[in-house]
């Protein structure tokens, strides 16, 4: 019933999510400030294919370190 073409675009459509929400947990992970990754996120939601593309060449990078305590270098 649906056709080869509607499975090709199934398929798309849930690499396309998958992209996403590994682009926003990337925003999330940087070391950027909350207002920086909650517009990244909100592009990346509102505008999926366009918004994966502009992440991917001006979007943030670099991973935020994370909270260092002598308890937890026992």
């Amino acid at each position: 019933m649906l056709g080869e073409f509607g499975f090709l675009f199934i398929a798309l459509g849930a690499i396309i999510i998958l992209l996403d929400l590994w682009a926003i947990v990337s925003v999330y992970r940087s070391d950027k400030g909350v207002d920086s990754k909650a517009l990244w996120s909100l592009l990346i939601v509102l505008l999926p294919v366009l918004g994966l593309g502009l992440w991917g060449l001006f979007g943030p990078r670099g991973m935020a370190h994370p909270p260092s305590s002598p308890e937890h270098s026992k």
